[in-house]
């Protein structure tokens, strides 16, 4: 087992090798839940969430209409201080042009900007792991396994309250680990059984079951990925992007808490 900096000061540090931890509830150690997490949309249709420490408040994808991210932050938008693009994809990306238009921040990779069309002094273009601050937070982007240019994941850590969030989406698996983790947002599209079940009922075209296997998050690879990384800080996991056809929203949270024993949401 060994661990690796990806930077010097400031840089988020990783593991590039499967460890053993023992989970410890945090209910028990005295640690405060601050962090404010909603999903506003969740699935191929589109997917947004806001996240906040409670002084800088985030989205992490765009990708409904802007209208409806303003209804889903029950038209509080002026806070928001910037969202992460994580790809180019439009479940992920629809609504990007509109922030921009509307004053508020896009931080994303240079292939999702260039490919989305974004630009302007609003638009950020980051690297794999190269940290920015947005307000109280820290981002640390990572790269992640995805049919798209330059995708991301991003791991954002709170300077008020020391907790973090991990953000992950439209990737087949991850290949760091992290330490210190507080809130999980992972993407879980399918389990194998229901996949393979649904290609042989011819519910799902052969071409498109091996697309996902190589571009979305399976229950059991999310499950190896929870198994490689410290979860003695983790409160509060959530499942994202769920498919219609190729998964089970009750077996997969079972999984997920009888592995970890903490809260875990469906989303």
């Amino acid at each position: 087992m060994y661990t690796r900096s990806t930077a010097d000061s400031g840089r988020e540090y990783v593991r590039e090798r499967y460890g053993s931890y023992r989970h410890r509830d945090y209910r028990q150690s005295g640690l405060l839940t601050v962090m404010d997490i909603k999903s506003l949309a969740s699935g191929s249709s589109g997917n947004a969430y806001r996240i906040s420490d409670g002084k800088t408040a985030l989205l992490l994808d765009a990708g409904i209409p802007y209208k409806n991210i303003q209804i889903g932050c029950g038209f509080k938008t002026s806070d928001i201080r910037g969202c992460l693009i994580t790809h180019s994809h439009t479940d992920h990306s629809k609504g990007a042009k509109e922030l921009i238009k509307r004053g508020i921040d896009v931080y994303t990779s240079k292939g999702t900007a260039e490919a989305c069309g974004l630009h302007g002094h609003r638009v950020h273009t980051v690297a794999d792991r190269r940290s920015f601050k947005i307000g109280t937070l820290t981002v640390t982007p990572f790269d992640v396994q995805h049919d798209a240019p330059e995708p991301l994941g991003f791991l954002a850590a709170s300077e008020v309250s020391r907790e973090k969030v991990l953000y992950f989406t439209d990737t087949y698996y991850l290949k760091y680990c992290f330490s210190g983790l507080t809130h999980i947002l992972g993407e879980c599209n399918y389990d194998r059984a229901s996949l393979d079940e649904a290609v042989r009922a011819g519910i799902t075209a052969p071409e498109l079951g091996a697309r996902i296997i190589k571009s979305h998050m399976s229950l059991e690879n999310f499950l190896d990925f929870l198994k490689a990384n410290d979860l003695s800080r983790v409160r509060r996991i959530y499942l994202l992007h769920l498919s219609e056809n190729h998964s089970d929203a009750e077996r997969m949270k079972k999984a997920v808490q009888e592995l970890t024993g903490t809260e875990v949401y469906t989303c």
